[in-house]
C-alpha cells in the first residue's frame, strides 16, 4: 500500500523536459545577400535595345539599313524601334522609310515637336499596316536655324501637324503648300509651345 505522502511527493516533481531538436542540423542555411554597391558609384544606364522583341529589331536593322547613307542612330522607347537622323535629311529618309517594302510607313501617325529649351525636336511615328507595327523617325532642329524641309509630299497628314508645330513653336517647313495660322491667329506674337513663352504674363486691356 502506498503513503500519502509518497505521492504528494511525487506530484510536487516537475516533469521531465524533452530534450529540443537539433534546429542547427535541420534547419535551411540563409541565401548569400549579394553584395552591396560601393559607395557613391551608380549603375550604368539600360540600353533601351534590349527591351525590342525579336520583330522590333528585326525592323531596327531593316531602318537602318535602308537609311544607312544618312548615318542613322539607332534607339528605342519600350518596344518601339527608333531611328535618328540629321534635319536635313527629313524628307529623303521619310520618303524612304513609305517606299521601302521592308518599312512599309504608310500612315504618319504622329508629327510632335517638343522644345529641349536649346534645341527643338521633331517626332514622326510612322505605322505600317501590313504588317501592323510602329517606328519612330527623329530629328534635332537648333533655335538659330528652325527650318526643316515639309514632309506633307510624303504624307498630306504632315500638313496640319507642320502648321500647328510652325504655330506654337516657330518651326518653319520649306515646301510647306499653306503655311498659314492653324490654331492662332495672324496677330498673335509669340509661340506659346516654347519653354521661354511667358504664360503667367497677363496684360490689362
Amino acid at each position: 500500500m502506498v503513503q500519502e505522502g509518497e505521492n504528494q511527493e511525487s506530484a510536487e516533481q516537475p516533469a521531465e523536459t524533452p530534450a529540443p531538436a537539433e534546429a542547427a542540423e535541420t534547419s535551411t542555411p540563409a541565401p548569400k545577400l549579394a553584395p552591396a554597391a560601393a559607395h557613391g558609384a551608380e549603375e550604368p544606364p539600360a540600353d533601351p535595345l534590349e527591351k525590342l522583341s525579336a520583330s522590333g529589331k528585326e525592323l531596327l536593322d531593316a531602318s537602318l539599313d535602308v537609311l544607312k547613307e544618312f548615318s542613322p542612330e539607332a534607339s528605342a522607347l519600350d518596344d518601339i524601334p527608333q531611328v535618328i537622323i540629321e534635319k536635313q535629311h527629313a524628307l529623303a529618309a521619310c520618303q524612304l522609310m513609305k517606299d521601302d517594302p521592308r518599312i512599309n510607313g504608310q500612315m504618319l501617325l504622329c508629327l510632335a515637336c517638343v522644345d529641349f529649351s536649346e534645341y527643338f525636336q521633331l517626332i514622326y511615328v510612322l505605322q505600317s499596316l501590313e504588317p501592323e507595327r510602329t517606328i519612330v523617325l527623329r530629328t534635332n532642329i537648333p533655335y538659330s536655324d528652325a527650318t526643316i524641309p515639309s514632309v506633307s509630299s510624303v504624307w498630306k497628314a504632315a500638313d496640319w501637324y507642320e502648321r500647328e508645330a510652325h504655330d506654337l513653336f516657330g518651326v518653319d517647313f520649306d515646301g510647306h503648300p499653306d503655311p498659314s495660322p492653324l490654331l492662332l491667329y495672324d496677330e498673335f506674337e509669340g509661340f506659346p509651345g516654347r519653354k521661354e513663352f511667358p504664360f503667367n504674363e497677363y496684360q490689362e486691356f
